[in-house]
């Protein structure tokens, strides 16, 4: 076997549809589209590499690539966390330990060369897209969500990584007879009557404000949530740009005070993992097809965000949201996966059980000192 830093497009080529022979006897995985996979590389589609250094690397054997990782390191985060943090992922390799800690190896090496002081993983070039499954490998994984083999986990610790952060999902399902709990609808009247709050969809034809809304909101809210870093302008257009295509108005709710300002936002992404599992990454020639004729049926949701301004907290202004998100989804074969919450969130973590939500998966975020 033998390791090697990639250095021209077919290489990335290579990086990129290595996952797609690992995975694909796997019922569980869902090949994503492999145009998405390119963008996630590409300087123009994606801004998060405006302040991103990194390096992908491919394992080899003989002629055949068995493995790959991506070490890199986020200036702007670092700067904001005050630690000189490097983060690895891409993360793929056959049950070998000898592959696994030649790819581990290969990139704490690389960060540590460039000044990193220890390294956390998985992490990815998308928002929010990090961590191994630790539990709940089954149903597939919802859209922008990780999926990996059981032995990864077993990788990493062998390697000496220990955990850093637990990620937890839940979901509620009517076919397995969910019905908000009265003790929500009520609470959530009194809360909306007493501070005055109603709720809104997102305004198509002034996205773009709604855009800025979501920002200012989760800038406020989130700040001091573990992992979270600064969002460029650039990185906000880009995700808008991209979920405009996916999101339907009755999924993107605000919540505001009587003058009008919004305090609060959810957003739940119709999950298209249902659609393209059976396209093999591909849109041509017929994947664009059902991909458009399946959006207005799909039943399925990943919750991707929820916040609340700081002076909202602790007022019920979270569970206002979700009733309206349920008033404005629930029909017959709703699933909603809720993807993620940070394991020590305990006001959101109580919150999601109170609405009798069912614990689904768990995802765990590891870190070595180098």
């Amino acid at each position: 076997m033998n390791i090697r830093a990639i250095n021209s497009d077919g290489d990335l080529k290579k990086f990129i549809n290595l996952p797609y022979s690992i995975y694909k006897n796997d019922p569980m995985w869902v090949p994503p589209l492999r145009i998405e996979l390119k963008g996630q590389f590409n300087r123009v589609k994606n801004p998060t590499l405006d302040h991103t250094v990194y390096q992908l690397f491919l394992l080899e054997e003989g002629k055949k690539v068995i493995g790959r990782i991506a070490a890199f390191y986020d200036t702007l985060a670092n700067d904001f966390w005050k630690e000189q943090i490097g983060l690895f992922g891409y993360y793929e390799c056959p049950d070998d330990p000898a592959a696994s800690r030649m790819l581990l190896d290969t990139a704490a090496g690389w960060l540590h060369e460039k000044g990193m002081t220890s390294m956390r993983g998985p992490w990815s070039f998308v928002s929010q897209e990090w961590g191994l499954v630790l539990e709940g490998f089954e149903p597939p994984p919802t859209m922008m969500a990780p999926y990996n083999p059981p032995f990864y986990n077993d990788h990493l610790e062998s390697f000496g990584m220990v955990k850093e952060k637990d990620l937890i999902c839940y979901y509620i399902s009517e076919k397995e007879g969910y019905q908000i709990p009265d003790r929500i609808m009520t609470l959530t009247d009194h809360v909306a009557k007493r501070f005055e709050v109603t709720v809104r969809k997102v305004n198509m034809k002034r996205y773009l404000e709604d855009v800025q809304h979501v920002i200012d909101i989760s800038n406020q809210s989130l700040i001091n949530n573990w992992g979270y870093a600064p969002v460029t302008q650039d990185e906000a257009d880009a995700l808008a740009r991209d979920l405009k295509q996916v999101i339907r108005p009755e999924c993107v709710l605000f919540a505001r005070v009587s003058n009008g300002r919004p305090i609060g936002f959810i957003i739940a992404l119709p999950d298209i993992n249902v659609i393209i599992k059976n396209l093999n990454g591909k849109l041509l020639p017929f994947g664009w097809i059902k991909l458009l004729r399946g959006l207005p049926k799909l039943k399925t949701y990943r919750l991707f965000a929820l916040a609340v301004i700081p002076e909202y907290h602790g007022k019920g202004i979270d569970s206002l949201l979700y009733r309206a998100l349920y008033d404005s989804l629930f029909s017959k074969g709703l699933w909603l996966e809720i993807n993620y919450v940070l394991e020590d969130n305990d006001i959101m973590n109580n919150a999601i059980i109170k609405l009798d939500a069912k614990p689904l998966r768990r995802y765990r975020i590891y870190r070595k000192a180098l």
